[in-house]
């Protein structure tokens, strides 16, 4: 592992990394903000996953999570949102290739040497935080944007007692029904007979999760009839899932709503990961 940048942020350490990935076959880059109490101990998780276009920087630098982070003595983590390179596959839209990984691991060439991002988020990344840094790894919580928000649905109902809360900020939850997810998932998997069960609605009518749930979607949200809230709503009511969809008024897809917002997920993440 390499350290690029450590910084001083609201008593506590932010700082960027990168390592050789195993899954990913090419070198990613991650960020973690270590709150003060890391200097005594190990302290409680929280994962960021991006959405589309972005990188570990976007969040780390727009969400204005860190302040709320330190007040509540969590590590935050922002992995990056794809396998990065001269030699990793691309596309000229902005929607697949690199910045689009969508949480899943590819099985179709030329994807499947590289695209393998439910991997590294779920098994090598928290296996290298596990060994370098001051954190606990037997509480963990995570959320997510729009793509992000879609892993981090999925992943919290796959990877069952591993998270005790889940949150997100305009989730793609039934990508499935959707141009934000057949698309990907044609590329990454062939035929649709060959995709996974990586769609938070589709999830959440079998087993859902077993632990709280807070989502927020903006109103005035630009790529609304992409996102499949209603499918996932309606999903959520008929489980009786513990937790809470907000839609709020006025708001959109930007990083702008989730700042407006980060205060409230990290509290009830906290309120997850110290109970």
């Amino acid at each position: 592992m390499r350290t690029i940048s450590e910084n001083l942020s609201f008593g506590g350490t932010q700082g960027v990394y990168s390592h050789a990935s195993e899954a990913c076959a090419c070198d990613m880059t991650f960020a973690v903000f270590l709150p003060q109490e890391a200097e005594h101990g190990p302290v409680p998780v929280l994962w960021f996953l991006s959405g589309l276009t972005c990188t570990h920087e976007n969040a780390m630098v727009k969400a204005g999570a860190q302040a709320w982070a330190a007040e509540q003595g969590i590590a935050l983590v922002f992995p990056d949102t794809s396998p990065r390179g001269d030699d990793v596959p691309n596309d000229d839209a902005f929607d697949l290739g690199q910045g689009a990984g969508f949480y899943i691991d590819a099985t179709q060439a030329p994807w499947d040497k590289n695209f393998k991002m439910w991997t590294y988020v779920a098994e090598e990344l928290p296996a290298l935080l596990d060994e370098k840094f001051p954190v606990d790894m037997d509480r963990q919580s995570i959320t997510g944007h729009s793509m992000g928000g879609h892993g981090a649905l999925t992943m919290a109902m796959a990877l069952k007692g591993r998270f005790r809360s889940v949150s997100a900020f305009a989730p793609i939850c039934n990508p499935t029904k959707s141009d934000w997810g057949c698309k990907q998932f044609g590329a990454y998997w062939g035929d649709e007979e060959n995709w996974g069960p990586h769609d938070a609605t589709v999830l959440m009518q079998g087993e859902g999760f077993d632990g709280p749930i807070l989502i927020d979607t903006g109103t005035d949200d630009q790529f609304s009839d992409l996102l499949g809230t209603e499918a996932f709503a309606a999903a959520f009511a008929a489980k009786r899932q513990e937790g809470t969809i907000r839609l709020q008024k006025g708001y959109d897809h930007s990083y702008f709503f989730i700042a407006t917002f980060i205060e409230d997920h990290i509290g009830f993440h906290a309120e997850a990961l110290y109970s």
